[in-house]
């Protein structure tokens, strides 16, 4: 029998993710051991889910990816710099409700800081705005982790800003920015269509960043270009250019239609109420006819950035066997990141597909695969 199968052969949850993830971090140039490190620990945050046959519905209806699966992973590329790969877990998925999510989520950023000995004070202050009781909204908690060499990892947690209902969105991310100490920060955000995430880097960071995420309805080149609210960093031109390439919209374009645009802006500095970081993330699977396209465009994004885009065109087969054109979901987004002075940064978010893969469009523009 396959290690990672139930009694009958067929593949776990966890043995399919975990194998995703050595492949990949072999890629990224990770070594055996950090890999296999990194797989026993998404196996421990995925839970008792992570034994769960992939011949059964996914655990949870989530919203972390189209197939429902409850991993996803990335690679972030600077220029002259090894990528740097990451993988996105919902600890929760198992649970039976929304408040069974986040305590789980909870208790596994609680045994990750065990673990790795950093403080989970900046979370603990924000508990009750974000994990209620009674929380709403499409999501709890789910963790980042970024895989960095000798096996411990950087921990980020991902919150729902609907946790008190959608109508207090605004409201709940202003107070946390004001508990956090960035107390005119609020104020400092461009104009959005909702708070999908609130996000707290959590143990070893340099700048650990507190970040806020706003989507953008039909978004236009132009108004990509006027969203950075940052002192430093990416010009107008640069995002509209990232905008244009990502979603191979000409200078005359309108806006993007399907899945709405997101932007994030990070805090790391309480001296000033300005964010020091910036990232617009277009949602490239629904605005192309299959991943083949997608390829292309991660491709010319990451050479107008001077970094190597043989490492994606390697790292699609470390996840599938399929061909890019079978498909249209395997690149979910692409992003544009500027931090302080640092130099730009480029991620391709990647897609377990454990479930199911999307067909490809007929057109450029889709909606999203709706919750069974």
């Amino acid at each position: 029998m396959p290690t990672g199968a139930d009694p009958q052969g067929t593949p776990t949850l966890g043995a399919f993710t975990g194998g995703q993830l050595r492949r990949l971090g072999s890629v990224a140039g990770l070594s055996h051991a950090d890999v296999e490190t990194y797989a026993q620990v998404l196996t421990d945050v995925l839970g008792p889910e992570a034994e769960r046959p992939l011949d059964l519905p996914p655990p949870t209806p989530t919203f972390l990816s189209d197939d429902h699966t409850p991993v996803e992973f990335s690679l972030s590329f600077r220029a002259d710099a090894a990528p740097v790969m990451r993988v996105l877990v919902e600890p929760g998925c198992g649970a039976s409700s929304l408040a069974d999510n986040g305590r789980a989520g909870l208790a596994a950023i609680r045994t990750m800081a065990r673990r790795w000995h950093f403080a989970t004070d900046a979370l603990d202050e924000l508990r009750d705005l974000f994990l209620p009781p009674a929380p709403r909204g499409p999501l709890a908690l789910w963790c980042a982790l970024e895989l960095r060499p000798g096996g411990v990892p950087g921990v980020k947690v991902y919150l729902n800003p609907a946790a008190g209902g959608e109508e207090r969105s605004a409201a709940t991310v202003r107070e946390a920015l004001h508990r956090l100490g960035y107390r005119g920060a609020f104020d400092s955000l461009p104009v959005g269509s909702g708070y999908p995430f609130f996000a707290l880097d959590l143990g070893g960071w340099a700048e650990p960043r507190v970040k806020v995420y706003l989507y953008h309805d039909n978004l236009t080149a132009d108004e990509a270009g006027r969203l950075p609210r940052t002192d430093s960093g990416p010009g107008p031109a640069a995002v509209e250019d990232f905008f244009r390439t990502a979603a191979a919209l000409g200078s005359d374009a309108g806006g993007l239609g399907g899945l709405p645009c997101q932007s994030c802006h990070s805090f790391t500095d309480l001296g000033t109420a300005r964010p020091s970081g910036f990232t617009l993330y277009i949602p490239v699977r629904d605005y192309v006819r299959h991943d083949g396209e997608a390829l292309t465009r991660a491709s010319e994004v990451l050479r107008r950035h001077g970094m190597d885009a043989s490492v994606l065109d390697r790292a699609l087969p470390a996840l599938t066997e399929r061909r890019p054109e079978d498909g249209a979901g395997l690149i979910a987004y692409l992003s544009l990141a500027h931090q302080g002075d640092q130099p730009p940064r480029v991620t391709a978010y990647l897609s377990s597909e454990a479930y199911a893969v999307r067909p490809p469009a007929a057109e450029t523009v889709r909606r999203p695969v709706p919750v069974a």
